[in-house]
């Protein structure tokens, strides 16, 4: 599991314990993000793929599934473009193949002049309350939130950079493992013309929308979430 901008591997604490009589989970926690916030910020999305892939290669993981969520889900869509033929099932959570994020609530460029200006915690709540159709209120909030706050300004600069000067819409139709794509129909961070493209585009693709749900569908609804996951990973 790879998460998004201002995520964390604690995020997925529910879908570790639901997927445990299911597969063994890896939850990473990207350079600059969650418990590895004290790492060196990464610049691109290509890079933060190959550092997904060095952390597979030394526990010794040959062969995966593999969800990312938001940014996550970019970065796993370029860890497919190079160890495709290691990946057994692919999740594309919440996410999209363009890094400008047309529709969002707010634009890249906004969102690095309020990281400057608002600074990095402001910043982080903000953000974080955008994931959830309830905003601040939602439960899951103040745990995300926390989760966001983990993150510096160097790292919250990087990743918004990174997201802006990627694309995978070239490489779309070069994805070979089957894929799930998955969406919540009030996401305010990535748009239905994004999950559009990926549904359509990536072969051997099914879609999951969940009603009522924003950015966080696996915080919102949980147990649908779990049990969508699990349905798709024991498909034969």
């Amino acid at each position: 599991m790879v998460h998004g901008f201002l995520g964390g591997s604690a995020q997925w604490q529910g879908q570790v314990d639901a997927l445990s009589g299911t597969c063994d989970v890896i939850a990473l926690d990207l350079p600059g993000f969650g418990r590895n916030a004290h790492l060196p910020a990464i610049q691109s999305i290509p890079a933060f793929a190959d550092w997904v892939v060095d952390q597979l290669d030394a526990l010794g993981v040959d062969r995966f599934n593999l969800l990312g969520h938001s940014m996550g889900g970019m970065i796993v869509q370029e860890v497919a473009r190079r160890a495709g033929t290691r990946i057994d099932k692919l999740i594309l959570y919440s996410t999209g193949a363009l890094g400008v994020l047309p529709g969002r609530f707010e634009t890249i460029a906004q969102s690095k002049a309020r990281a400057q200006s608002d600074g990095p915690r402001t910043t982080a709540r903000r953000i974080a309350a955008s994931w959830f159709l309830h905003g601040a209120q939602s439960p899951g909030y103040e745990e995300c939130a926390a989760i966001a706050e983990q993150a510096g300004p160097d790292a919250m600069l990087a990743g918004l950079d990174a997201m802006q000067a990627w694309s995978g819409v070239d490489a779309l139709a070069q994805l070979q493992p089957e894929t799930l794509v998955i969406w919540g129909d009030r996401d305010r961070t990535y748009a239905w013309p994004q999950t559009e493209q990926l549904w359509q585009t990536v072969p051997r693709t099914s879609l999951a929308v969940f009603p009522d749900c924003a950015h966080a569908v696996h915080l919102e609804k949980p147990d649908a979430f779990n049990r969508t996951l699990i349905d798709f990973l024991t498909k034969v």
